[in-house]
């Protein structure tokens, strides 16, 4: 399967059959969504930065609320969960997506902003490839995703909700959460694409570590 980042907390992910799904397309956010086409639009929830579902082509289904289900031979399951930590009376309610796509299992958090509890760690368990906001103020910060990173351990993490070039909202940037990630002489867990697009196959994920991936925003 391919990862494709757009910026913000959106991503084109594709399964090798063909079935593409965008998550949380933006609207005016300080920079453009690239046009990008798909079979299924995940929202998150309804805010401007993340349920701009009209830029995206190809008449897709459009999935924003709780729910089991299957779409072009992909498992999708939308999981209710909280924007704040005062279950939803300041922001209202979250969901996160869980796709299962070539045998692996993605997990998008969407805009999550409550603690990484046993019982919401029971609904999202397996994740092999966890796509996580770190930016803050909206969403968990830094040190709560770094929790989440360490309790759900999954194979891959990418950052997504913080501060890029051009982005007009005030969020951290990236660093305030790689930071937190050990430095080895072995192995490198924090890794900076040059581009936008990660490619993922079954025999890549391993429980052995966790992989930090920091990708640039698709143009």
């Amino acid at each position: 399967m391919k990862i494709r980042y757009l910026g913000h907390s959106c991503f084109l992910l594709t399964e090798s059959t063909g079935t593409s799904i965008v998550t949380d397309p933006y609207g005016d956010v300080g920079f453009d969504l690239p046009s990008v086409t798909a079979d299924v639009v995940t929202i998150s929830h309804d805010h401007y930065d993340h349920n701009n579902d009209k830029a995206v082509g190809g008449n897709p289904v459009i999935i924003k609320e709780e729910g089991n289900y299957e779409i072009g031979g992909v498992g999708i399951t939308a999981i209710k969960s909280y924007h704040d930590d005062e279950n939803g009376a300041k922001r209202g309610e979250n969901l996160i997506f869980k796709f299962r796509m070539d045998g692996l299992e993605i997990c998008h958090l969407g805009d999550i902003g409550e603690e990484c509890s046993s019982s919401l760690l029971e609904m999202l368990l397996p994740v092999h490839v966890l796509l996580i906001p770190v930016g803050g103020t909206y969403t968990i910060d830094a040190e709560q995703a770094k929790e989440y990173v360490d309790r759900i351990m999954p194979s891959v993490v990418v950052p997504m909700h913080y501060k890029t070039k051009g982005l007009n909202l005030d969020i951290d940037k990236v660093g305030a959460f790689s930071d937190l990630f050990e430095v080895s002489e072995e192995e490198e867990q924090v890794v900076e694409l040059d581009g936008n697009v990660l490619e993922l196959f079954r025999d890549d994920i391993t429980d052995e570590s966790t992989k930090i991936v920091i990708m640039e925003r698709g143009k």
